[in-house]
């Protein structure tokens, strides 16, 4: 795989993954009714599968090594 394929796809996988956290994060907040637990396992549950999801979609082409750091 070309260099520039494979940080389309790193770049895509991030991208990706944050707005999947951002996002996640405000459902849990919107539906948990002020249970922060409750909030906490949704953030977590549905950030989990996004990046299994990403990981299988683009790890044959990068390796899907996600840092937003």
């Amino acid at each position: 795989m070309s260099l520039a394929k494979r940080a389309t796809a790193e770049a895509l996988g991030t991208a990706l993954l944050l707005a999947t956290v951002v996002g996640s994060g405000i459902m849990a907040q919107n539906l948990s009714g002020g249970n922060v637990a409750l909030a906490l396992l949704a953030n977590t549950l549905a950030t989990g599968a996004a990046l299994v999801a990403l990981i299988l979609t683009f790890g044959s082409i990068s390796g899907a090594h996600f840092n937003p750091s």
